[in-house]
Order: structure tokens, then C-alpha cells, then sequence
């Protein structure tokens, strides 16, 4: 079964029936408002938005590291990007093209389409400038993941993995990557130039995150915001069976930052705070690793205590976060920590997964945590954070089933590494 007759099956089933309590959105209907509790004025048009600021300056470690050319790393950028989206459809590309005007990024070894990839897509479309790529996915979005009515109105279908496989859900790490794509969409390419208002959607998708319950006129059929309004920190699912827990990964402070700045909203500026706070709860004191999955009081889930790929997305909003803000010094020491455990397994035998102590539970290395090494490299300040980001550089472009995962980790990192993944 092809992706869209997939998504079409899982869409019935997901109204009918909630695969795991803890995973599952029932969709929905709802009302915003324009002022919150507070009596915060909310933005509820793309003229709303206030503009993007980020850093003066983007750090190019394959030029200032590598003493790489700005020619070489455009060469690769081109022909990575050019074959993950455009590669031969079998044992290359990801990015597949529905009808005249949408297209999905298909996670090949699964079969199925995930908001994890169709945000990363969205995200390395707009930094490279493709914006027909960009809108085709958005499009897809809209048309065939997106709830129309039900308590889960605006939330996304996607798939995740859980103990017994991957399972139907509506994934805040997707939901927040999307929402990021469409806010630099909106400040790069400007919301008023085309057939998409890239501000206003992306308006919409932080308004179900922040206030579905105000929307929903409470918890229906057990779906929630996206955020602890306690806390601040992102539910590992918008749904009250994880109401005390999250993942690591789904926590991004860089993007709250730009999120407050849009929308003057201080509740960002406070999730970013704790967003922060909390990846130095839950990172392992000693080796750096961080799990899966982690309460909120920072310590792990059972049967999800461990550091595995979920993980290494983590490190990429690390990366990312003191790129853009620089205003934790943890970050720093952190990276020093995680590349000092890699460089003691070996640059070249570190394997794939760990327990949070720095055990190897999974045999041979993945492409993916090599490039998101190599990002780690970038905030570093060791010795060893060279020969780090030259072996991001040197991971070629997987290829074959397994390559969606490694495939997007891959460009994105190439992008920060070059000092290509910006605020627009």
C-alpha cells in the first residue's frame, strides 16, 4: 500500500478507534479567541506578526574548520539536496510529488509519511530557497494530515514509535518544526507573493498547540495543548496519558525564542527558559547522553531510559539553540561532554545506541548520529571537535531503505555546519 492510500486508511482509523491511549488525537472542532487568560492580544493575521531576529553572524565550520570552499560545500549541498528529493525513487529520494501540487516525504523502511520528515523537508526547503518544494509539502499537509473536526481539529496525523511499532498519533516534534518552517517561510519569501499566507498558517498551527483546550472548552476525549501550561515544556503527546512526560527531542527553546519574538507572547520566552533548564535534568551527568523519553522532573521512562536515535534530534536542537541565542553556557560544556564520551568509544567504533551510563546496547555505527556529531563539533571547544565535523562531512548520503532518517538528519546538519540554517 502506497503512502497516500496508507495515510487515507490510517486517517478512518484513527477517528474510529485510539491505537494507544497515550499516542492517539481523536479530530476535531473548536473556536480561538483573540485574548488569552492573561489578557494577552493574540496575533491572528500575518500583518500581526512582528519580524524574525537572529544572529549577526553564522559560524561556517567546513570553511573556517575544514578550510572547505564556498564552492565545494555549495556542490554538495546541491547534489545531497538534488538526491534526496530528486534521486532515483527506488533507493534515493524521499521527497515524492502527488498530483500538480503537493508532495510528501515517504519514510521508506515504514511505508508511511511522518510530520517528523515533512517538517525537517519544509525546513531544508526554505533554507535553500525551493519554495515549490516547500509549498507542495505544505499543501500535502493541509490536504491530507491535517484534523478538520473533533477535539484534534488542526493537530497533524503522523506515525511514531512506540513499544509495539509505529502507531498512529499527532506528534509534537513534527507540529513544532512545521510551525517554524512556515514563520521563516513567511519572513524569507513574505506571505503575500503567492498562493499561500505562510504567516497565517503558521499563526494557526502555534494557536492549537498553545490553547487547543481553550479551543476545545476543555480536555475532550483526552486531548490537550501541546504544552504543560504549568511546566511549559512540550507533552511528549498532546494527550492526558502523558500529561507528566516528554521527550527530549521535543523540546526547542531556539524556535520559542523566534516564537515570542513573532507574537510578543511571553509564555515562549518562559517554555524556552524551561525547555533549557530541563535538558540539564535529564542529560546524563557523566557521558552527556539524554533518553528517549524523561518525566519532567528529568528522569527517564522505563523501557525508554536509553539514548537512542529519537536522541540524536536533541542534539540537533542544542546545536541549534546556541547558534542562534548563545545564552547558556551549559550547551557548551554539554558538547565538550557528549564529543569527549564519542571520542573514548572511538571516532570511528562508537555504535549506535547506549544506555544513559554509557553501556553499548546496538551494534554498528549510524550515518545519522555521525552528521549530528559533527553539529555537536560547531558548539564544542575540544581538540577533538575537528575531526568531528570532517567525519560529518566525509558520512556519504545513505541510500537504500533505511535512508530517510539519516538522509534529512544528513542536509540539515550540513546546512548548520556551513552556516546555511538561519532566521529569515
Amino acid at each position: 500500500m502506497r503512502c497516500p492510500a496508507l495515510l487515507r486508511w490510517l486517517r478512518g482509523a484513527f477517528r474510529t478507534c485510539c491505537v494507544c491511549a497515550a499516542l492517539c488525537v481523536v479530530p476535531a472542532a473548536g473556536c480561538g479567541t483573540t485574548v488569552d487568560s492573561l489578557g494577552h492580544d493574540r496575533p491572528r493575521e500575518s500583518d500581526d506578526l512582528r519580524p524574525l531576529s537572529g544572529p549577526d553572524e553564522y559560524p561556517n565550520a567546513l570553511r573556517d574548520v575544514l578550510g572547505l570552499t564556498d564552492e565545494e560545500i555549495a556542490d554538495r549541498l546541491d547534489a545531497s539536496f538534488d538526491q534526496l528529493f530528486y534521486g532515483d525513487p527506488e533507493n534515493e529520494a524521499i521527497y515524492v510529488e502527488v498530483g500538480d501540487d503537493q508532495a510528501y516525504i515517504e519514510d521508506v523502511y515504514h511505508g508511511d509519511v511522518r510530520t517528523e520528515g515533512i517538517g525537517y523537508g519544509m525546513l531544508i526547503a526554505v533554507q535553500l530557497d525551493k519554495r515549490d518544494e516547500f509549498d507542495r509539502l505544505w499543501r500535502y499537509t493541509k490536504s491530507e494530515l491535517e484534523f478538520t473536526s473533533g477535539p484534534g481539529e488542526g493537530y497533524f496525523l503522523s506515525k511514531c514509535d512506540a513499544w509495539n511499532g509505529p502507531v498512529p498519533c499527532a506528534d509534537p516534534f513534527g507540529q513544532q518544526q512545521i510551525a517554524m518552517a512556515l514563520l521563516l517561510a513567511h519572513g524569507r519569501w513574505g506571505s503575500d507573493t503567492g498562493s499561500i499566507d505562510y504567516g497565517a498558517d503558521a499563526l494557526s498551527v502555534l494557536e492549537v498547540m498553545r490553547y487547543k483546550e481553550e479551543q476545545n472548552g476543555g480536555v475532550v476525549d483526552g486531548v490537550t495543548n501541546t504544552f504543560d501550561t504549568s511546566t511549559k515544556l512540550a507533552f511528549d503527546f498532546p494527550h492526558v496519558a502523558s500529561s507528566k512526560l516528554t521527550r527530549p527531542s521535543n523540546e526547542m527553546p531556539a524556535y520559542y525564542e523566534l516564537w515570542a519574538q513573532a507574537t510578543g507572547d511571553p509564555f515562549w520566552y518562559e517554555a524556552a527558559a524551561s525547555a533549557r533548564e530541563y535538558w540539564k535534568r535529564v542529560a546524563h551527568p557523566t557521558t552527556g547522553l539524554t533518553p528517549v523519553r524523561a518525566y519532567f522532573d528529568g528522569s527517564p521512562v522505563l523501557g525508554a531510559d536509553f539514548f537512542g536515535s529519537e536522541s540524536y534530534r536533541t542534539q540537533l536542537n542544542m546545536a541549534i539553540d546556541h547558534l542562534w541565542f548563545g545564552t547558556e553556557p551549559w550547551l557548551v560544556e554539554h558538547a565538550d561532554r557528549l564529543l569527549a564520551f564519542f571520542s573514548g568509544q572511538g571516532i570511528d567504533k562508537y555504535v549506535a545506541s547506549y544506555t544513559l551510563d554509557g553501556k553499548a546496547m546496538v551494534g554498528g555505527q549510524m550515518a545519522a548520529l555521525v552528521t549530528v556529531n559533527g553539529v555537536t563539533g560547531l558548539v564544542a571547544t575540544t581538540e577533538e571537535r575537528a575531526a568531528f565535523i570532517e567525519a560529518a562531512w566525509n558520512e556519504e548520503l545513505q541510500v537504500g531503505d533505511a535512508r530517510y532518517y539519516p538522509g534529512l538528519l544528513h542536509l540539515v546538519a550540513l546546512l548548520t555546519l556551513s552556516g546555511q540554517f538561519r532566521v529569515y
